[in-house]
């Protein structure tokens, strides 16, 4: 920071803010902390006696914080991330359209591994919608050194993208609704009118369901049935639990599904199953997705929709952050559920 003549100040960053005084009139700032001052400034200067004021050079190897901040989000923004104009030296980055986003999570603590830079993002894996803020990047001070953007950008450069937002595909769902006491009428079905509800809100659409018995063959059959009709995903409701009579996992594999997993480190969703036959999903939902706004539903359907084939290790993983805590108003996305 040094002290110059405002006449040759141009171009350089302004150190402090400015305020201008008109007594009985007005008293607010000028120019902020951060402005750039350009040769059309200088008469203002003038009118309030500012001959001299302390100053960046960004001549002189230096970054003003806005433009360090642009750069920083343009790198790292990957697609379906939307960037706003900087802002007092920060610019916020956001979902274009509703989808999954993702976050590198080892290149943005590179990024933020370097002094004096700062990126802020959202837990990934998480379903976002249209314009919601999912990060922020901004400098410390007013203006940085050039070559510590240029590591910056390097890293954001050197893989896939630190941030974007993955489109949700369009599946076709089959729905089977396993249970002797829906399948004969002695109570009404009301799981099945939630899970179309939520493939709707991401975009599926549930193309038909059966109600089948606890009968293996018949469960097979419906199973069968909808991946001859083309289903992109398969959902069972009921017959999850450890009832001798619950022959959900069963009828999966014996329909030929291969488990990646029958139980999974979340609560709600314990006794969640996710299976593939082919390239086709076919999951077993537990009662608790019909009973709580977020479960184990919310925590992988959103993935597969997005196109990512689940592992094994990867439900193991949701062990941490997989309890949910059944908050009176719940929030979820905006909660520690799955994070």
């Amino acid at each position: 920071m040094e002290k110059v003549p405002i006449q040759k100040a141009v171009g350089m960053v302004l150190a402090h803010d400015v305020t201008r005084i008109v007594p009985g009139e007005f008293k607010g700032r000028l120019f902020k902390k951060g402005h750039v001052i350009e040769a059309t400034d200088v008469p203002a200067f003038l009118e309030i006696g500012k001959e001299h004021v302390y100053v960046f050079d960004l001549e002189k190897g230096l970054v003003h914080e806005n433009e360090a901040a642009l750069r920083l989000a343009r790198i790292a923004a990957g697609p379906g991330i939307e960037l706003s104009e900087p802002d007092e030296g920060k610019v916020t980055l956001s979902a274009g359209f509703k989808g999954l986003l993702k976050v590198n999570a080892a290149a943005l603590y590179e990024v933020n591994s370097i002094d004096q830079v700062v990126f802020s993002t959202l837990h990934t894996n998480q379903a976002v919608d249209a314009g919601r803020a999912v990060a922020g990047t901004r400098v410390i001070p007013l203006a940085v050194k050039e070559g510590t953007i240029r590591r910056a950008e390097q890293i954001c450069a050197s893989g896939k993208p630190l941030i974007e937002v993955k489109p949700f595909r369009s599946f076709n769902v089959g729905l089977v609704t396993t249970g002797n006491e829906i399948f004969h009428g002695r109570i009404e079905d009301k799981f099945g009118p939630i899970v179309r509800a939520k493939f709707a809100e991401l975009g599926s659409t549930v193309i038909g369901q059966e109600l089948v018995s606890d009968d293996v063959a018949m469960t097979v059959r419906a199973i069968h049935h909808f991946l001859e009709q083309g289903a992109g995903m398969i959902a069972l409701t009921g017959g999850m639990s450890v009832d001798p009579d619950d022959q959900t996992p069963n009828s999966i594999r014996a329909a030929g599904g291969e488990v990646v997993t029958y139980g999974a480190p979340v609560l709600p969703g314990s006794m969640f199953m996710l299976a593939y036959i082919g390239q086709t999903p076919v999951l077993g939902l537990p009662g608790c997705v019909m009973y709580h706004k977020a479960s184990i539903f919310d925590l992988v359907v959103p993935r597969i929709l997005a196109g990512e084939r689940i592992t094994r290790e990867e439900i193991v993983a949701m062990g941490h952050g997989g309890f949910c805590s059944n908050c009176p108003d719940c929030r979820f996305p905006v909660c520690g559920f799955g994070k």
